[in-house]
Order: structure tokens, then C-alpha cells, then sequence
């Protein structure tokens, strides 16, 4: 995903303990997903529900969009 791009969120491809946390940080299904800075190397910030946030290139490539 590009810096600007607006996509939503389809599913997330982790264990219980991560899917239950990214859900209570606002990652449900049919969300809305800006992203900020995707840079290589540096932070992948994003803004879910007007909340920016950064996540670790781990957990980015669970998150499954469209």
C-alpha cells in the first residue's frame, strides 16, 4: 500500500492473542484503513477510526486488505 491509500480491512491471518488485541485497537472487519508513511526502512503508520497508529512490519503483513 502506497502513503494516502484508503482500503479496508478483510481479515487478519494471526494467532488469537494478536487478532484479539488488533480488535480492541479498532481492527474489525469492513474498516476503514489510512495509510500514512509505508518507507523503507521506517515506521508503517496508519489511521484506523482517526487514531493514528505504527505497527512493526510483522504485524502489517497480517493484516489483510482490499
Amino acid at each position: 500500500m502506497e502513503a494516502g491509500e484508503t482500503v479496508r480491512l478483510v481479515r487478519v491471518d494471526a494467532g488469537r492473542g494478536l487478532n484479539s488485541r488488533l480488535a480492541s485497537m479498532g481492527f474489525v472487519s469492513n474498516v476503514e484503513i489510512t495509510v500514512v508513511n509505508n518507507g523503507h526502512p521506517g515506521p508503517f503508520v496508519i489511521i484506523v477510526k482517526d487514531v493514528r497508529m505504527v505497527l512493526g512490519r510483522g504485524v502489517a503483513h497480517k493484516i489483510m486488505v482490499r
